[in-house]
Parts: structure tokens; sequence; C-alpha cells
């Protein structure tokens, strides 16, 4: 199944857009505020410590890395085409971040998939800290998230 999200759609590239400038994008590997080796829009998976990539590899991988993500929290979903687009983006945002697995078991998934979005939106801040450490950079990113994700209720 395709999911909300096709690769290429105008919605992936507004989603990525988001993240990208969220996590800003760095073509050298470096250790993330917790030690995490990290590469390009935020990118921890498979990343060695030296290891280097174009700025075109770095949106390849950023766009590909959105749909994978989006499937994944399209999975956590009952009904993910229920879901306004802007709260999706701002959920498929979150989940790039903590981890799909972490999305799918959150309070935040419970209220969606309850039908209370309102409720999810409100569970943004809440996710504000990296190995227990609040971050002020997550704390700035999940209050636009949830702006995001209140202007697809409010909108909807």
């Amino acid at each position: 199944m395709a999911g909300k999200l096709a690769k290429g759609s105008a919605a992936a590239l507004a989603i990525a857009t988001l993240i990208g400038g969220f996590e800003g994008v760095r073509t050298y590997a470096y250790q993330d505020p917790v030690g995490i080796p990290t590469i390009c829009f935020g990118e921890t998976r498979d990343v060695r410590m030296g290891e280097h990539k174009t700025l075109s590899e770095c949106r390849a991988m950023l766009a590909d890395r959105v749909v994978e993500f989006s499937r994944g929290v399209d999975a956590c979903l009952k009904d993910e085409a229920a879901v306004p687009d802007q709260t999706y983006g701002a959920f498929v945002s979150l989940a790039y971040n903590i981890g799909v697995g972490a999305f799918c078991h959150s309070t935040l998934a419970r209220k969606a998939n309850a039908g209370d979005l309102r409720g999810a939106c409100g569970q943004f801040p809440l996710w504000n800290k990296a190995h227990g450490i609040v971050l002020p950079g997550l704390v700035k990113r999940r209050a636009e998230e949830q702006a995001l994700c209140l202007a697809g209720v409010e909108g909807s």
C-alpha cells in the first residue's frame, strides 16, 4: 500500500522541507547533542564518524526517509486519511525525530486513533527530551510541530 504520501509528491516535499528546517544539514558526520553519529538532515541509521555525503545525496536520503517514516506513521494510525495534512505532517516530523516505535506506542498516537486529534496535538510538548535531558531545540521544534498540528485540526 502506498499510504498517504507518495515519493516526490507535494505533500512529501512539504514534510521534507519541514523536517529539513528543523534538522538543518551537515554533509559530514557529527555527534548529535547526546553523542549519536548523525549526518545530513538528522540521519542516524548506519552513520559512521568521518563519513561525507553531498548535498544531493542528503536531499535524496531525506526524501526516501520521509516516505519511509510516513509509512510507519500510517501503520500506527487507524485511518491516516482522516488526519488533516498539516496534522499528518507534524506527526511524520515527530516520528522522524523520535522513531516510529516511540510514535506508535505514544499517547499521541492513541489519542489520534481515538479521534481526539486536538488531544494528540497537546502531546507534542512532552517530547522535548533526548536521553532524559530537555533540549531547547526540541522545545522549540515541538512548539512549532504542535502549532502545525493544531492548524490542521482547526482548518478541517
